[in-house]
């Protein structure tokens, strides 16, 4: 074969062989990536043991243990309003006046009527005397003397009847002023000047000065947890501070027909820091029928149909699915009644690329416990 013609084949055959071995190279690429399995980082949480009590948190404003709703004895148009909300009052001060016109003339009515039964005994008296002395000079029956005695007694009756109308008229000029019975602070008023109330109508409100209480209302499935004696925790919006012991000492016999709660009274020590009005939360604990476990929302997953959760097998570092029954969801996340238990190890994030026996990496035991610490509000306790 001539020289030219060995220069032309050894070029194309060079060229085949780089394809081929080209060819060969990417055949085992692809072979080694098909042999390569995916080891995906995960975000886990550790399930620690679930506590038998949970937390129960009402609020309510501070209430005077006693209020007095004062109103005027007596019907009548009021006149003169004396107090604004929030005054100090003291036992016998003036809060209102109404006008007593027609009660002061029944007054004037009432001394005319005992006047009159005055003399009326007197005229008796003179003539049971008079029957006295003819009987006596056996000039008049005793049937006549009788008669002039019980016509006495009448008189006398009558009197005494006028004598009560004046004390009542009397009473009812004094009810025309609506006075404190006790020291407090007026808190509400519900009828004002050139208003016509009738007796017994609350005009104004005045808190008692003394022992303070929270006001809560507690809805029908927790009620039964507060039971009078009960010690409690209070604790003041306007002071993060300001932490009370309470105990409850008054709850309702049956639920208010709208909002179908029940109102408990708390009551607290005596602290000048505590005005009327402040809004309160009161703070309890209740015994768990069931634990309950709460874990991130995120860690919930779809599985042929069924709530589960993905765990992970520290030891062989895969994961698989597990069924879990939910309770109910609340702000910190999802509260699993059943299906967890204390050391378990969820998968908090990236559940939908999830699969059976699938290998994953767990991050630093330092991490890990890290994040177990960052959430065990919303993982590890039981829920509220």
């Amino acid at each position: 074969m001539s020289s030219s013609r060995k220069s032309t084949l050894m070029p194309s055959v060079a060229g085949l062989a780089l394809v081929a071995m080209a060819g060969f190279l990417a055949g085992c690429n692809d072979k080694q990536a098909e042999n390569t399995e995916v080891v995906r980082p995960v975000k886990v949480l550790a399930i620690a043991k679930a506590d038998t009590t949970r937390a129960l948190d009402y609020s309510g404003s501070v209430r005077a243990r006693t209020e007095m709703n004062l109103g005027f004895r007596i019907n009548g148009k009021i006149i003169d309003r004396r107090v604004d909300i929030g005054q100090k009052v003291k036992p016998g001060d003036v809060l209102a006046r109404i006008d007593s016109t027609d009660y002061e003339l029944a007054v004037r009515r009432a001394q005319a009527d005992l006047a009159s039964a005055d003399k009326q005994v007197q005229t008796a008296d003179l003539a049971h005397k008079r029957a006295q002395q003819l009987f006596d000079k056996n000039v008049s029956p005793k049937s006549q003397l009788e008669q002039a005695d019980l016509t006495y007694d009448q008189a006398v009756s009558t009197r005494d009847s006028a004598r009560s109308a004046l004390d009542e008229a009397n009473n009812q000029v004094a009810y025309a002023d609506l006075t404190s019975d006790m020291s407090g602070i007026v808190t509400a008023i519900n009828a004002d000047v050139g208003q016509v109330v009738g007796s017994g109508t609350p005009v104004i409100t005045v808190a008692v000065d003394g022992e303070k209480e929270v006001q809560i209302a507690v809805p029908e499935m927790d009620i039964a947890q507060f039971k009078p004696g009960k010690e409690v925790k209070a604790r003041f919006w306007s002071d993060d501070t300001l932490v009370l012991d309470g105990k409850v000492r008054e709850v309702s016999g049956s639920a208010d027909q709208q909002s179908r709660t029940f109102a408990v009274r708390v009551s607290m020590p005596n602290d000048p820091r505590v005005l009327l009005g402040m809004t309160a939360t009161i703070e309890a604990t209740a015994e768990n029928t069931r634990p309950l476990v709460s874990i991130p929302l995120s860690a919930l997953a779809q599985k042929d149909g069924q709530q589960v959760v993905w765990l992970v097998d520290s030891g062989a570092s895969t994961v698989h699915s597990r069924a879990i029954k939910v309770a109910d969801f609340s702000a910190d996340g999802v509260r699993v009644a059943d299906g967890l238990k204390a050391g378990d190890v969820v998968i908090t994030a990236g559940t939908q690329f999830m699969a059976e026996n699938m290998k994953v990496k767990l991050p630093a035991a330092k991490s890990q416990q890290a994040s177990a610490d960052d959430d065990s509000t919303a993982a590890a306790d039981v829920v509220r």
